[in-house]
């Protein structure tokens, strides 16, 4: 019982600590990355990236927008896609 309550005091107070460090590059770079994807299937269409699936449950592959040439843009569905200064510009407002 005293060692339960003892790792939820931890857990309590790590909470805030953590919430106070900034995202790192990668994170930065996912937080892109999800949100490109979201604006994307929010326009009804599935097939964002090769990895996502189509209404049937297939891979999208090559007919993602992603994949097409002159496809959706701008969409961003690997880490590589993203610009380093688009890490630099997505901090500017998120401090």
């Amino acid at each position: 019982m005293t060692r339960a309550i003892l790792t939820a005091c931890v857990l309590v107070l790590a909470s805030p600590v953590a919430a106070l460090q900034a995202p790192t590059d990668d994170q930065v770079r996912q937080t892109i990355i999800r949100d490109s994807v979201a604006a994307y299937l929010a326009t009804g269409h599935p097939c964002a990236c090769p990895y996502n699936t189509d209404r049937a449950g297939h891979a999208c592959g090559r007919r993602s927008a992603y994949s097409r040439p002159g496809g959706a843009a701008p969409l961003f569905c690997y880490p590589a896609d993203v610009p380093p200064a688009m890490v630099v510009d997505w901090r500017r407002p998120h401090r």
